[in-house]
């Protein structure tokens, strides 16, 4: 009998055709199968910092679905959160605030930055704007007598300089302790002592003007003193019209006339011979560049909001530029782990192009230069708006 009519053929074991078909059956039977954990490895498992932050943006600017934030009237909160009383409490706190602390630890500036950064901060006069005088106390009418019985007094001295306007929003109008100012005087070194005594006796008599009789000091004197930055002539300043914003770089610390049709002064080696003499004090330049600097950064930083609004956490938090921080344990955990958090000081505008302004004083300025206004939310605190 042949082979194949024998029994073997059907001793073979066969699947039964009823499991293949309850497999083609599976509802997962056409799911691709994927090992566990198969995430791809270096991939971060958190969303990167610009993304968060971006987040954390639209959190506390879209709480309203877009809309204009809730206005339930003017904000107090910088009259409940600074105590002054009058003029010189006004000057010497504008004065005492300008700045914040270096950063201690990774800042992200060599020392040679740093160096520039205290200089820089050691070469502006002692000036404060008469806008920032009047939003802190909040009385004109006082404010203003007050500061007339001062410089009757000899005890402060009104600076107006011709160009920069004259309004609320113009840089042109600053105060200044006369013994601030004398400091300076005695303290340069450029200039002799028996110059140095005639100058201060210049500051002690008619103190309801900033120009210098003419004849009041000689040529010579005259061009030391324009040198050392305390007379300028009149003839030399560019009158031009008030300025609010578009500050270029303050890198310079000379009188130099700008673009934008902003003005400045240049020295002149024979001033007495161009016209009337007017009290200036060294580095006025950029002083004001930096006052006009701040005022524009916090616009432009309101400009980045719907409405030109926001709440003021957040537009302190864009003038901070989201630094690194040590004040939680969250970030003390990511430090440790060697994980980024923010971005250095060093890195941001506040300390690239501003030196460290603090925000405050920034606010302030801009309050009483009348850009921008407070009013209260109701929810998220203070809200800023440009005016």
């Amino acid at each position: 009998m042949p082979l194949q009519f024998t029994a073997s053929p059907s001793s073979r074991i066969r699947k039964s055709s009823s499991t293949q078909s309850s497999r083609r059956a599976s509802p997962f039977a056409r799911q691709a199968r994927v090992k566990p954990f198969s995430h791809q490895r270096g991939k971060a498992a958190e969303p990167p910092l610009s993304s968060a932050w971006n987040d954390k943006e639209k959190d506390q600017e879209g709480c309203f679905h877009g809309d204009s934030l809730p206005d339930t009237g003017p904000s107090a909160y910088i009259a409940d959160t600074t105590v002054v009383s009058s003029v010189i409490q006004a000057i010497q706190y504008v004065r005492n605030t300008m700045f914040s602390d270096l950063p201690e630890t990774r800042a992200g500036m060599n020392s040679t930055r740093i160096a520039e950064v205290l200089n820089f901060r050691r070469s502006l006069p002692p000036i404060v704007s008469v806008a920032h005088v009047h939003m802190l106390l909040n009385a004109p009418t006082k404010v203003e007598r007050e500061i007339v019985e001062l410089v009757d007094a000899a005890v402060v001295r009104r600076l107006f300089i011709p160009g920069r306007g004259n309004a609320a929003a113009g840089l042109g109008d600053c105060v200044i302790l006369v013994e601030d100012w004398e400091d300076m005087v005695r303290n340069s070194a450029s200039l002799e002592d028996s110059v140095k005594d005639k100058f201060l006796r210049s500051l002690r008599t008619n103190t309801k003007t900033t120009a210098v009789p003419t004849g009041f000091f000689s040529v010579d004197e005259s061009s030391a003193l324009v040198r050392a930055g305390f007379l300028v002539s009149s003839s030399s300043l560019i009158k031009q019209s008030p300025i609010t914003s578009s500050i270029p770089s303050i890198q310079s610390g000379e009188y130099t006339p700008t673009n934008r049709g902003q003005s400045g002064t240049t020295a002149n080696t024979h001033p007495a011979r161009d016209g009337t003499m007017l009290l200036s004090v060294p580095n006025l330049g950029p002083y004001l560049r930096l006052l006009g600097a701040a005022r524009s950064q916090i616009l432009n930083l309101l400009k980045k909001s719907s409405h030109g609004e926001a709440p003021l956490s957040l537009i302190r938090d864009r003038w901070d530029g989201a630094v690194e921080s040590m004040d939680s344990q969250f970030q003390l955990a990511k430090r440790a782990r060697g994980e980024n958090f923010g971005v250095l000081p060093g890195r941001t505008k506040k300390w690239k192009e501003l030196y460290g302004m603090n925000f405050r004083w920034a606010l302030e300025e801009a309050l009483g230069a009348g850009l921008i206004e407070l009013f209260n939310t109701g929810s998220v605190g203070p809200g800023v708006r440009q005016v």
